[in-house]
């Protein structure tokens, strides 16, 4: 979900490896160990979490999360709690990085000191405030200085142990000090909106003129409280906790303004902790913490600003590469095969021919990983319809698989365990071959390509055209997903060390299985492992690959209504608004166990009991955002029926995303899906949108979300040559040294230049033309870029919605526009 800017869409994405913490303080007590885990915050909302590591110091995590940033963020922050089974969690400490400060740890594993959690060091947000000063005779005819200040809003306060109840206080300090005067509080919201004006009196050290401006300084303090409060039993008392959020307008705690006289000043500040708020610590004293972050944004332009340049690639998809001259380095094969690939899939262009019947796709070129990425983009659902439920089973049911004696524990047998990796084996054999109907279309025009192309190149060799596509399916799709199923969405953690290694020797075994090698024992180095296989020497086997690769290779469309067996695709506790089903009921919110399938959506008063509510996928017309200010309430959305509309609120921004994606994509084939919808709720009579009185009025604006029934996969080609024009720009040195080099070759008909001996070209002369049209276009977005940049520059105001006083990223961005103008391309 892309952030919109003026002319072009933001996007935000990010990578990250929670590797591991050392060095965490001993708990306080006799048992010293603590059982921590990890959790990942945009700002100060958690959106992912890690395993729990038990009764460790230094807890090895090894996860991975990734997700696309719906909002805007400052920090991303990290925080180590300790489990309490009896209280509230503890945080031990967390890193804070700034979003301006990402690329400096771009893809690097780094070690950052955990920093103490405090009140102080949790504030966040900004308000909005109006200044304006006035000159008044008294009564007695005195001229005095009033200054009106009006307390607008404020967005973005913390929400803390679930609340917020926020009011803020207003005080003149130095000679003018005066009492602090108070907002009333805003009950249940972090964005409240207080629109209160107080008025101060404001002595000066000039003598009062009747000019028209008067230059005045003067302390001005605001502080903005968070109020809590907590009914505690024990002594039949209310008891009223606040955390104390001092914010000031400058560092010194005060602000001096130059104020005109009836002028109104109206800017935006964000709220900083108090100083010296923050106990020393010693850095070594709460541990540390080793990351990997990979951070990207992409400014995208709208699409005629891509034409030369995708043009250009398209007429590539048509011009054949073999696998070793398309073969390029591990991490810019990945930076290039992932955006290409989406743009070729999008275009409908991806294929392949092989050269090779012995080596086809076995190493990694270019080629393979661009449909190794297709596969991902195009079969995900697909891996978890297929592959969950079996992989959730052998999660939690932890049946002892280990078949080496090498590594057998004293209480196994070994005879048990391989019956039980046999019975599993068989399992995702058997889900595996009969799911060839369920195979994604475009996954199966990919397959119905190479199979053709080999069948063709390789006449002599009838099972080239079975080993193509099983270099895909079982080499590069199944086998990957049963090793790391985290990795594939299919389970929310990394399985533990047991789990793990049932699912190394299922995944070689099915993999083996896929192959259709003459010799399959052979295939294995361990002994144990050859003699396992023995059980699966069967024609049978064989039989049902053939069968399944047939069905997948195979340009037919199959009808999705044929899988009749329910698949979970999504559970989680949500929080939902009563839908109006029962006339007189109470509309209020509950929290509710969310269970969605390729048939149904449901929810549960709790986990495993039966559904209270039912939604048959055909009767989901839209899925779209619900705006906060119908309920006060942020990361909403509306799941809209054929009668009514059940509003749900996630647990975070990315969940939320997450769900309305999940939600989309199941439903986006339904006939009567909706063009238009209500992006407020319908309250007290009326929509809140577009303020229409008839609750079955349509829509008032264009539904964002589904893809005509025809289309298999949402792809934003705008996007995508987006990035590669970023891998262009970042490697225009590399063009243009290759385009000077096929100059070379094609004037000097003889011995090549050193200094290009490291390019390997066939036809210097189409190529330097291809490498010329390319420089210019990229050069041209370049170009575009940097106007764009350069036309923000000129419009940003210090103080403004998008960057208020007291931002320290926008120094950087000061910093960063003001080189920038000064470089042209």
């Amino acid at each position: 979900m892309a952030v919109e800017e003026e002319g072009l869409r933001v996007f935000q994405s990010v990578k990250i490896k929670i590797g591991e913490a050392k060095n965490i303080p001993p708990y306080p007590g006799p048992n010293k160990m603590r059982d921590c885990y990890c959790t990942v915050n945009l700002d100060q909302e958690e959106v992912f979490r890690t395993k729990i590591i038990e009764k460790s110091l230094c807890p090895f995590y090894g996860e991975d999360f990734s997700c696309e940033i719906p909002r805007n963020f400052h920090h991303l922050s990290f925080y180590i709690f300790d489990r309490d089974v009896f209280r509230r969690d503890s945080s031990i400490g967390k890193v804070a990085v700034k979003k301006e400060d990402l690329q400096k740890y771009h893809g690097k594993d780094t070690w950052f000191q955990l920093q103490p959690v405090s009140a102080d060091s949790e504030v966040q947000g900004k308000v909005h405030l109006e200044l304006r000063l006035s000159e008044v005779i008294t009564d007695s005819g005195v001229v005095c200085h009033k200054l009106a200040t009006r307390v607008s809003e404020c967005q973005g306060l913390p929400i803390v142990n679930g609340q917020c109840d926020p009011y803020a206080a207003v005080c003149l300090l130095g000679p003018s000090r005066s009492d602090a005067k108070k907002t009333k509080v805003k009950r249940k919201t972090n964005n409240p909106q207080f629109d209160e004006v107080f008025y101060f009196e404001v002595r000066t050290s000039t003598e009062t003129k009747t000019s028209v401006n008067v230059r005045i300084s003067f302390p001005l303090s605001l502080f903005i409280f968070i109020y809590l409060s907590r009914y505690l039993s024990l002594s039949h008392s209310l008891y009223l906790f606040f955390i104390y959020l001092s914010f000031s307008l400058s560092l010194s705690l005060s602000l001096s303004l130059s104020l005109s006289l009836s002028l109104t000043v109206s800017l935006r500040y964000f709220l900083q902790p108090r100083e010296n708020g923050n106990k020393s610590v010693k850095a070594d004293e709460l541990g540390s913490l080793r990351l990997n972050i990979v951070y990207t944004e992409d400014h995208v332009f709208p699409s005629e600003r891509y034409s030369p340049l995708t043009d250009l690639l398209l007429q590539s998809a048509h011009v054949e590469v073999s696998n070793e001259r398309a073969r390029t380095r591990g991490k810019e094969k990945q930076n290039v095969s992932t955006p290409l690939r989406s743009l070729l899939l999008g275009e409908a262009f991806l294929s392949e021919k092989p050269q090779d019947p012995n080596t086809i796709f076995r190493g990694n070129s270019l080629t393979s990983k661009c449909i190794d990425e297709t596969m991902k983009l195009a079969g995900m659902h697909y891996l978890q319809v297929t592959l969950k439920p079996i992989i959730d089973e052998i999660c939690t049911e932890h049946k002892p698989c280990e078949i080496d004696p090498v590594k057998l524990k004293e209480s196994e047998n070994l005879e048990t365990n391989r019956e039980n990796l046999r019975q599993y084996v068989d399992r995702i054999f058997n889900v595996i071959t009969t799911s060839g109907v369920r195979c994604p279309t475009v996954m199966c025009d990919i397959f119905f390509s190479l199979r053709e192309s080999a069948a063709t190149r390789f006449q002599v060799d009838q099972d080239v055209r079975y080993t193509a596509v099983s270099s895909f399916i079982f080499l590069r799709f199944f086998a990957p997903a049963i090793l790391s199923p985290n990795l594939f969405q299919l389970r929310p953690h990394h399985p533990d060390p047991c789990t793990s290694r049932t699912l190394t020797l299922i995944s070689k075994t099915i993999q083996t299985l896929g192959s259709l090698a003459k010799s399959k024992s052979a295939n294995f180095k361990e002994s144990y492992m050859a003699a396992f296989y023995d059980y699966f020497n069967e024609q049978k086997y064989a039989d049902s690959v053939k069968n399944f690769l047939d069905l997948i290779s195979s340009s037919g469309r199959w009808d999705q209504k044929s899988i009749e067996t329910p698949i979970m695709l999504k559970e989680g506790f949500m929080i939902k608004r009563a839908q109006g089903r029962n006339r007189f009921g109470m509309k209020n919110f509950k929290k509710r166990w969310f269970r969605l399938t390729n048939h149904e959506f449901t929810y549960h008063k709790t986990k495993g009991e039966g559904a209270l509510c039912r939604i048959p996928i055909e009767n989901i017309l839209a899925v779209e955002r619900l705006e906060e200010e119908s309920f006060k309430m942020k990361n909403m959305f509306q799941v809209i029926q054929p009668e009514r509309a059940l509003y749900i609120q996630a647990n975070n921004c990315v969940e939320a995303r997450d769900w309305i994606d999940i939600l989309t994509k199941v439903s986006q084939c339904n006939r009567k899906r909706l063009s238009t919808y209500h992006p407020s709720a319908y309250l007290n009579g009326h929509w809140l949108c577009c303020k229409q009185s008839i609750d079955s009025a349509p829509g008032c604006t264009p539904c964002t979300g589904g893809l005509p029934a025809n289309i298999q996969l949402d792809i934003d080609g705008d996007r995508e040559t987006e990035r590669i024009f970023s891998l262009f720009s970042t490697y225009m040195s590399k063009l243009v040294k290759m385009q000077e080099a096929c100059g070379s070759k094609s004037v000097y008909d003889g011995p090549e230049q050193e200094e290009y001996s490291t390019f390997v070209i066939d036809d210097p002369q189409e190529t330097y033309k291809i490498l010329k049209q390319i420089v210019s276009a990229v050069q041209t977005l370049e170009q575009q870029h940097a106007q764009y940049k350069r036309d923000k520059f000129r419009k940003t105001k210090y103080g403004s919605q998008e960057h208020p006083i007291g931002d320290k990223s926008f120094q950087c961005y000061i910093r960063q526009q003001s080189e920038s103008s000064t470089y042209s391309i």
